[in-house]
Order: C-alpha cells, then sequence, then structure tokens
C-alpha cells in the first residue's frame, strides 16, 4: 500500500464484498449487477464502496454529520442496522463526488470496526486502526498501516 498513488486511485473490484451486523447480512456484492469500487491512497488499506442497492431494505438510514475528503467531497453519514442491531454512524458516501470519484455516487463505505464483520470475497477483514479511517485491512496489506497511535503526521 506504500505504492498506492496520490491522489488516491478508484477501481473497480471484482470480488465479492460483504458486511454483517447484528448475524444478518446487511450487505452482499452478489446480490446485484453494480459494481463496488475502492480507493486506493498512500499508507491506506483500500477503503471499499458497496453499491447502495447491495444492501437490504432499511439497513442504511441518515444519520447526523458530515465531513469533507480534500479528494472526494463532503460526505455524509449513514447508520447500518441489521439483526436487531444498530451501528451508528457505520457508513459514509458522497451525494456529488468530485469529478475523479464520480463512480462514488450510490455507494457506501462501511467502517468495519462498526459492525460484526466485513469481507473481501471469503476473507475476514480487520480494520483499519484508530477508528477515523475506514480502510479494510487483508492479507494482500504490506506494511505499516496509517490510523494507529504515532502515524497521524505520516
Amino acid at each position: 500500500m506504500w505504492d498506492y498513488p496520490r491522489p488516491p486511485r478508484i477501481e473497480p473490484v471484482a470480488a465479492r464484498l460483504r458486511v454483517v451486523l447484528g448475524g444478518v447480512a446487511v450487505a452482499d456484492t452478489g446480490r446485484v449487477p453494480d459494481p463496488a469500487y475502492r480507493v486506493l491512497e498512500t499508507s491506506h488499506p483500500p477503503t471499499y464502496y458497496l453499491p447502495t442497492s447491495c444492501f437490504l431494505d432499511g439497513a442504511l438510514v441518515p444519520a447526523e454529520g458530515s465531513s469533507v475528503c480534500e479528494w472526494k467531497g463532503r460526505a455524509h453519514y449513514l447508520d447500518v442496522v441489521g439483526g436487531g442491531l444498530v451501528a451508528r454512524a457505520a457508513a459514509w458516501g458522497y451525494l456529488d463526488p468530485a469529478g475523479p470519484y464520480a463512480a462514488l455516487r450510490g455507494r457506501v463505505a462501511v467502517y468495519a470496526g462498526r459492525v460484526d464483520a466485513c469481507y473481501v470475497g471469503e476473507e475476514l477483514v480487520e480494520p483499519q486502526p484508530g477508528g477515523f479511517y475506514g480502510g479494510w485491512v487483508t492479507s494482500a496489506i504490506v506494511g505499516p498501516v496509517k490510523g494507529g497511535p504515532g502515524t497521524a503526521g505520516w
């Protein structure tokens, strides 16, 4: 991931992606033909953006707050609901992403640490450390990962 670019690159994802909350697969890209994307940025594990169409009805609920990414624009937050649980502000997306990231419209990313589990293919991912960033760490990731203590200045 240290050879990932800055500004970040966006690319389609062929692997099946799943999100589980409350024992329920609230999102599964295998259910829809719409592509998922991942964003690759220097020092970060990939952030996966799943089409909202792959989420169960009612699994995404608008939440309070927003933030700004210097590359993608203003993000809005969503609660994720599944299996009787609510994961507050566990997902985010861009209603009007900046030009190079327009493909992210209609897709959301999920914080792996705020739900029961996230999968790339059959691999259970680890959340990016620190709670601020939303990357998914898999066995394909090499090198130290931004987000843990002492990494804010990288």
